[in-house]
């Protein structure tokens, strides 16, 4: 493929920065937008231009002269105001989609979430795209937000703008800064606990694999394309019970297994009480617990991913073992 001039909204986060080195690899000239400076796209050499999604103009003037975008930025969490998440997660992709057209881009890998199909406590086991609908009733603002903004991606697809959307399921691996430090935090403060004994199932990505399934669907993304218009669950294809994935990532960074666990409506139960008082009191942060994250974190949710191979060919490269191991290297050398 020709080199291309690349946009990705989001390039200074966890996948974004490894969106910007693949794209780099394959020669591509990158831009990242994001709201703040970041050191380590300036060392990659990847342009930057700061701005916020929710500013139709700042959007518009940041995709002039590209050829093809990544919308990978979003806020993410499980808590904060629904405001705060449809400027960013709608009203920014929407401003991408216009911007598009206005400047006749036509190619879009939108990164969206296996969360917009989250139902409660209804599990997926194996779930694929034609059988797993969108869930309903959400207890959260980012899946909610999420939902519409994938819709408007995939309704935007015609013959002049190729669009399509991934979900990746949790992504971990080097270069984390969120995932691994909280769970690292929490089990040295004795505050880490399944939900129900953690043996429910659930997919994970490799970074490194989350980035080449984006790469694979751009490098196949074009009008008429298999995968234009649709949807993809992105993971490693290696379920795992949530207790192992979380000490298996807790071994990565030295620490003991944790083994404490809560049953489901004591979680539940906590998130709601939680909420209350993180509203009534306008508490700064996160609260430890919401009755979305209990919904989440007891749940079976893992996901068929072969349509991604079918249709661009996505088979993942590390597997969680490698990817551990790796892992442990980058956490070790990071002291």
């Amino acid at each position: 493929m020709a080199a291309l001039k690349v946009l990705v909204t989001g390039g200074a986060g966890f996948l974004g920065q490894a969106l910007c080195r693949a794209l780099q690899a394959q020669g591509h000239v990158v831009t990242s937008f994001q709201r703040s400076h970041s050191p380590e796209l300036q060392a990659m050499g990847v342009r930057q231009v700061r701005g916020d999604l929710a500013d139709a103009a700042a959007v518009h003037a940041a995709l002039a002269g590209h050829d093809a975008v990544f919308h990978n930025a979003a806020k993410a969490g499980a808590w904060g105001s629904h405001d705060s998440y449809f400027a960013a997660n709608v009203t920014g992709t929407r401003n991408v989609l216009a911007a598009m057209r206005a400047h006749g881009i036509g190619r879009l890998v939108y990164t969206s979430t296996p969360s917009v199909t989250h139902s409660g406590r209804s599990p997926v086991e194996g779930g694929n795209e034609a059988d797993t609908p969108y869930g309903e009733g959400f207890k959260a603002p980012y899946p909610a937000t999420k939902l519409v903004a994938e819709k408007d991606v995939l309704a935007a697809n015609d013959a002049t703008l190729a669009t399509v959307a991934l979900r990746p399921r949790l992504i971990w691996g080097p270069g984390d800064t969120q995932l691994l430090p909280r769970l690292v935090e929490r089990a040295k403060a004795g505050r880490l606990r399944f939900i129900d004994g953690g043996h429910n199932r659930m997919d994970t990505t490799y970074i490194d694999n989350a980035a080449q399934a984006h790469l694979d669907a751009f490098n196949a993304l074009a009008p008429g394309a298999a995968c234009a218009g649709k949807a993809y669950f992105i993971s490693n294809g290696e379920p795992r019970e949530v207790r192992r994935i979380v000490n298996d990532l807790l071994a990565a960074a030295g620490q003991p297994p944790v083994d404490k666990a809560l049953p489901y409506g004591v979680a539940y139960a906590a998130g709601a009480v939680l909420e209350l008082a993180w509203h009534a009191l306008r508490l700064k942060g996160e609260p430890p617990m919401t009755r979305f994250l209990a919904e989440q974190l007891s749940t079976p949710h893992w996901y068929d991913i072969s349509a991604a191979a079918r249709d661009f060919g996505y088979v993942p490269r590390v597997s969680l073992d490698e990817g551990l191991e790796r892992l442990a290297g980058w956490w070790a050398r990071r002291g």
